[in-house]
């Protein structure tokens, strides 16, 4: 029973409270820290062997180790020990020399923990503890890790923070309460190791926060002297971005990085990097406040490793985590820089340094091809040292694709010895034009763009990025350090479209399309919009249109727009109304005006009109045309002339009678101006006077012929009036016999046309005009007929003409006095109709005979010389023969030639 009480005493544990002073806190160091926890009266020193020096690695081994033994052997130490151990703890670290130990007597000056363990009062305990501010400067964190785990692996670790941070800068209170404190939970997921969050406002960074640990394990408690650390003393940076390594020009390697963009102040940084050659190995370590490190003498066929990690520059901090290990490995020939991203008429310049066989070839030695086809002159070579050499390509022009390949490729060779790697050249065409519209309400600004004009590159993206000045533009626009993007979207077009919503009418938006690729980025040339100089005004509005009355002018009215304010000059288009209208243009220049006045041919057609506006000085952009208005049919004057009649009078012997009827065409809209209401017979007699009688529109009038003489006149009437130019006929007895017309003869020239001609008379009256008639004989057919102009002696009647039909021809004189016999004929004259035809016939046939003729010609001097050539190519001449010497051939006889000439076949032969 004794035995089980003291096992159950010996599995109880009580944690116990006491009270410490807070004014002597230990000040948490950037570095790492270690939380041991001792029996009274025993050294710190007690488990470290003779050698081993207090680092983390040695003494958790050795830690480890003891404490296997001391369980193993715990229970030679039950007689000796009492029930109760009290526990000192404190924190040291490798830069302390001794512990900081901060509890003598009960008044409470250290935490300290009473322990009913055996094992515990034999060996304490001892913790690796890290804290740091996260780099957002947002949370500060703890991190500790037990240094003994084997006999406490199977036990629960629970931990917990507690923390007060002060109101106010200088607030350090001696001895706070224990309520005051705020308690978070640690994060115990990773075996033997925890990590606590606490989260500092923005504004409290400068302030000390106090803490301390509450640490379970295995049901055993632990409580840490008080901490204290300005959270901004201990930010630990983030690892640096962006890490690369590049050739320089001088054939260095540059090692470059980005500072972490949350950091409130400068970084240090130490780069370490170890490079490995075939012939070299080295390895180094530096700290530079630089964002780059510069390596001497890179070599080809090298591997070089490197990694990066950040620390406050001035003031206390915490070295930043490792950034990720980058490797840069050289080819046997390297090209610095191995791809180049440029524009049309820039010039660039590559860098070689070329391996040959582990031996690195003079700069001198080195030569340059493009694309293995063109060898570049040596004036574009530049020795840089005594490894490096340079080409420079001056005003490049655009690259031109080869199937697949969108680039030039630059070779580096030894002489005549080229290897098969080479640098890559990209020259793109940026010259994009920028076009920006502001609309009439003068609310937003569209601007668009095309890359047609550009060659695409394959993962590069567009964007149009902006700067907005104050007021206006510069004489030379250029691109602004300060810039913001603008989103852009891909119309159906083929355009990209970008709106600025809302916009300053008079600022100066300087603009250009940024090209990003992973060779760099390209701006295209900027250009500079004031939103005021690019409006393009709202349409007039309420447009009208109209043929004005007895001025006959097309008359169009319109409202000027609200927007914008400047004075406006407007463009008029108008045309014929129909399905493709033929439109013609007026333009307006005086701002004041409302409505403009056009002289058209047609005052009787319905004529389509729109109208648009413009800034008068020239700025901006004409508005879009308004919605069309369109002219209305109607009378615009008198007639300009009555119609063309003529008379068919059937006469009564037994009665003595006449009866005349007056035939007329209805008068086309251009004579009517634009219509006729009616018709007006107007009579004219001795006896009677005159008189008038209204016809309406029928084109026939019968009246009776009574009188010697009468006159008669039509006259065409609209809603305007009656016509004042109108033809008169008058029918006279004793003018009907005279006769004037001596001869008549019609000549069928086909069946759509006749010859008219006919001789007259000498004759004291005066000849207004003649008229023609005709018709079909021995049928009741219509008569047609025609005026004829009194000068002319012959006329071609059009018309359809059947052949086997008789036709009757009629041609009456008409006089200023009245109307005169006619002559009258009933048949075509049939002697000269052969005549006729043939005369008609020799228009075609002469310019036939003419054209034969000339080709013939033509055909005979081509086969003349063609035969020369056939015949007469093997003749020689005489002057070059050596039998021919010394003869006159003007006298020698023709027999001699012959037998000069058979001798020669002769002995050819």
């Amino acid at each position: 029973m004794t035995c089980q009480n003291f096992c159950v005493a010996l599995l109880h544990w009580e944690f116990i409270y006491l009270t410490s002073a807070f004014n002597l806190a230990y000040p948490i160091t950037p570095w790492r820290f270690k939380l041991s926890c001792m029996p009274t009266n025993t050294t710190y020193d007690f488990l470290l062997p003779t050698g081993i020096s207090k680092n983390t690695s040695n003494l958790s081994e050795h830690y480890e180790a003891v404490v296997k033994a001391k369980l193993n052997s715990s229970t030679t130490y039950f007689s000796n020990l009492s029930s109760k151990t009290t526990f000192h703890c404190c924190f040291w670290s490798k830069e302390d020399k001794n512990c900081s130990v901060h509890a003598d007597n009960i008044e409470g000056k250290a935490f300290v923990s009473t322990v009913n363990s055996l094992v515990f009062q034999q060996i304490g305990a001892n913790w690796n503890i890290q804290c740091w501010m996260k780099e957002d400067l947002k949370l500060f964190i703890c991190y500790m890790e037990t240094l003994f785990k084997n006999p406490f692996k199977t036990y629960d670790l629970k931990v917990h923070l507690l923390y007060i941070l002060p109101e106010v800068l200088d607030e350090s209170p001696l001895v706070p309460q224990k309520g005051s404190f705020q308690i978070v939970q640690c994060n115990c997921s990773v075996h033997n190791s925890c990590e606590c969050h606490v989260p500092v406002p923005t504004a409290k960074l400068n302030h000390t926060l106090l803490l301390y640990l509450k640490i379970t394990s295995g049901g055993i408690n632990f409580q840490s002297p008080l901490m204290s650390v300005q959270p901004i003393n201990v930010v630990k940076p983030d690892p640096p971005l962006g890490l690369n390594m590049e050739i320089t020009d001088a054939g260095n390697l540059k090692i470059s990085w980005s500072s972490p963009t949350l950091v409130p102040f400068q970084l240090q940084y130490q780069v370490k990097y170890s490079e490995n050659s075939s012939t070299y190995m080295r390895k180094a370590d530096e700290i530079v406040s630089a964002t780059s490190l510069l390596i001497d003498s890179v070599l080809p066929g090298s591997s070089y490793e490197v990694q990066v990690r950040g620390k406050r520059l001035d003031g206390p901090g915490t070295w930043g985590d490792w950034s990720t290990p980058l490797i840069f490995t050289t080819q046997d020939v390297i090209y610095f820089p191995p791809k180049i991203l440029t524009s049309v008429g820039s010039n660039v310049s590559f860098h070689c340094i070329y391996k040959n066989e582990n031996e690195i070839v003079s700069s001198k030695k080195i030569v340059w091809w493009l694309n293995l086809a063109e060898k570049i002159p040596p004036s574009q070579y530049t020795v840089v040292g005594d490894r490096v050499s340079k080409v420079t390509f001056p005003n490049l022009n655009a690259t031109k694709p080869r199937g697949k390949f969108t680039y030039d490729a630059v070779y580096c060779c030894n002489q005549q010895e080229c290897n098969h790697r080479y640098a890559e050249l990209y020259v793109i065409d940026v010259n994009i034009n920028i076009s920006c519209e502001t609309d009439g309400y003068l609310t937003k600004m569209t601007c668009r763009w095309s890359t047609n004009a550009i060659q695409s590159l394959m993962g590069s993206t567009l964007q149009l990025r902006y700067h907005r000045s104050s007021l206006y533009c510069s004489d030379v626009p250029s691109i602004h350090p300060i810039s913001e993007p603008k989103d852009c979207h891909l119309q159906r077009d083929g355009f990209y479209e970008c709106i600025f919503q809302p916009i300053f009418l008079l600022s100066g938006y300087t603009m250009w399309i940024k090209i990003n690729h992973s060779l760099g980025s390209l701006d295209s040339p900027p250009t500079c919009v004031v939103p005021d100089s690019v409006v393009k005004p709202l349409p007039p509005s309420s447009v009208k249109a109209e043929i004005t009355v007895k001025i006959g002018l097309l008359k169009i009215f319109w409202e000027k727009p609200i927007f914008p304010e400047n004075n406006l000059k407007f463009q008029i288009r108008y045309g014929l109304n129909g399905k493709e209208v033929q439109w013609k243009m007026y333009e307006v220049y005086d701002a004041k005006s409302k409505s403009a006045s056009v002289l058209v041919p047609d005052l009787c057609a319905v004529y389509a009109v729109q109208v648009r506006c413009r800034r008068l000085d020239g700025l901006g952009y004409w508005s879009n045309w308004s919605s069309p208005a369109y002219t209305v049919v109607m009378d615009i004057k008198v007639p300009t002339r009555g119609p063309e009649f003529w008379r068919i009078i059937k006469e009564d012997t037994t009665k003595k009678e006449r009866n005349v009827t007056l035939l007329w065409k209805p008068l086309m809209k251009n004579d009517s101006l634009c219509s006729v209401r009616k018709y007006v017979v107007k009579h004219h007699t001795s006896r009677n006077g005159t008189w008038s009688e209204d016809v309406g529109n029928h084109t026939k009038f019968t009246f009776l012929w009574t009188e010697q003489a009468h006159s008669v006149t039509v006259l065409a009437v609209n809603s305007i009036g009656a016509s004042f130019v109108n033809f008169n006929l008058t029918f006279s007895w004793p003018m009907s016999k005279v006769n004037t017309v001596q001869s008549l003869s019609a000549y069928p020239l086909n069946n759509s046309c006749v010859l008219l001609s006919w001789t007259l008379s000498p004759s004291d009256y005066y000849l207004m005009y003649f008229v023609t008639e005709w018709k079909i004989l021995n049928e009741d057919s219509e008569i047609k007929w025609l005026r004829i102009p009194p000068s002319v002696k012959k006329y071609y009647i059009h018309d359809h003409f059947i052949p086997i039909e008789k036709y009757q021809f009629s041609l009456y004189p008409v006089f200023m006095e009245g109307v005169g016999k006619p002559k009258i004929i009933n048949s075509f004259t049939q002697d000269d109709i052969e005549k006729h035809q043939n005369d008609a016939g020799l228009y075609v046939i002469v310019p036939i005979i003419i054209s034969s003729s000339i080709l013939l010609l033509g055909t005979l001097l081509i086969s003349h010389q063609r035969m020369k050539k056939l015949f007469w190519e093997d003749v020689p001449n005489p002057k070059n023969c050596s039998w021919a010497q010394g003869l006159n051939f003007q006298k020698v006889p023709f027999s001699i030639f012959l037998t000069q000439n058979i001798e020669r076949t002769f002995f050819e032969v």
